[in-house]
């Protein structure tokens, strides 16, 4: 039996995480926690039977209690019941499918508490991958990613120890607007940016996936997960997402893990790695495939892109500002305060004002991500 406690229940990693425990049938889920959504949490509890449930929200975490007084489940509020759940005693293993840099301080207390990491959070390792993978080797602890893109990578290197890699080749599927140009971007909408092609995500990535700040994020994550240089890592567009990435080796050989966009592969291959699981769903039909396309991503219309590749050369407290800044300017375009490409542009006035800490400590990350949010809501109202 394993135990494991999670992160963002509610949301798609989260609710797809447990579809996983349901197919399985041999995994105890100790700890869950979210944000708001205390009915899906009451139903969680009640199928689950967790020890500890944590709610961001404090007078949401009340009514919880209220509703659930029936259950031997406890309830925990706000930062603290997120750090709870995160050392919560019996689990082994904690998914971090939260979105956002509020999984950073969790990460850390589970890591701390030697426990194995399923990493779906990738801010925690774009702001913080510095502290984050010096404190995995110091603890023992494995961060196994559950990104498909990081999957596929981690699954490509299985048994290739100590043979260097040339390049990660980084596929995405160039979101709902690939082949798109800036003057077509000025009136997108909410609605609009929220119709990938491929992936059924939460709002804020599938949003994310639209600007490619998402990739990005992505190729920062890669950086810290893999140890290689941003140089090293090449994003290549792959329109129908079967190629979920790829590692090129000094022979030259490159090697590809193919799959169907579905997310609850690479999730219970980190659940249960090394072993790997019969599954339930659709397979690769190659027969009808026909052929897989493959461009080169667009860097002018689309600068989310570019502009993680220059907050990753900068280094230090830049990326944080590149990550809190999407944040600020992602909350404000669904709420209908921002257009599509003010996104990308709040994004770089943001990276263009801050002043560069080179070694950040938790603390100055944290107050770094406070600051921006300040200095982008003095510039609306300005």
């Amino acid at each position: 039996m394993k135990h494991i406690s999670i992160l963002g229940s509610t949301g798609s990693i989260g609710t797809q995480t447990l579809d996983v425990v349901r197919s399985n049938g041999d995994i105890q889920v100790e700890a869950i926690a979210a944000g708001t959504n205390i009915d899906l949490l009451e139903r969680q509890i009640r199928e689950f039977h967790p020890r500890l449930c944590g709610v961001w929200d404090e007078t949401r975490a009340k009514e919880l209690a209220v509703r659930v007084a029936d259950t031997d489940t406890k309830i925990a509020a706000g930062m603290d019941g997120l750090l709870a759940v995160a050392a919560e005693g019996s689990s082994e293993l904690l998914v971090t499918a939260i979105v956002g840099m509020i999984g950073i301080r969790p990460t850390i207390a589970a890591m701390e508490a030697g426990k194995d990491i399923a990493l779906a959070n990738k801010e925690t390792l774009v702001t913080a991958g510095h502290l984050i993978m010096p404190l995995a080797k110091e603890r023992h602890v494995r961060i196994l990613p559950v990104d498909s893109e990081h999957s596929a990578i981690f699954q490509c290197l299985n048994g290739e120890s100590g043979n260097k890699i040339e390049k990660i080749l980084l596929t995405a599927s160039g979101g709902p607007f690939r082949g798109k140009t800036k003057k077509e971007l000025e009136h997108v909408t909410v609605e609009d940016a929220l119709k990938h092609p491929n992936w059924s995500m939460g709002k804020k990535i599938t949003i994310d996936s639209a600007t490619m700040v998402n990739k990005g994020l992505e190729v920062l994550e890669a950086k810290w997960l893999f140890d290689v240089e941003l140089d090293e890592i090449q994003v290549v567009v792959q329109p129908k997402s079967i190629i979920h990435s790829m590692v090129q080796f000094t022979d030259g050989a490159v090697m590809a893990q193919l799959g169907t966009p579905d997310m609850k592969l690479p999730i219970q291959y980190a659940l249960y790695y090394p072993e790997r699981r019969p599954m339930a769903g659709d397979r690769l039909d190659f027969w009808s495939m026909k052929e897989i396309v493959f461009e080169a991503p667009d860097m002018e219309n689309f600068r989310g892109l570019s502009l993680a590749f220059q907050a990753g050369r900068a280094g230090g407290s830049v990326p944080t500002v590149l990550n809190a800044a999407n944040e600020w300017a992602v909350a404000k375009f669904l709420n209908r305060e921002l257009s599509f490409l003010e996104i990308t542009d709040m994004i770089e006035r943001a990276m263009g004002h801050h002043k560069k800490i080179e070694h950040p400590s938790l603390k100055q990350i944290l107050e770094t991500e406070a600051e921006t949010y300040d200095w982008l809501e003095s510039c609306r109202r300005n």
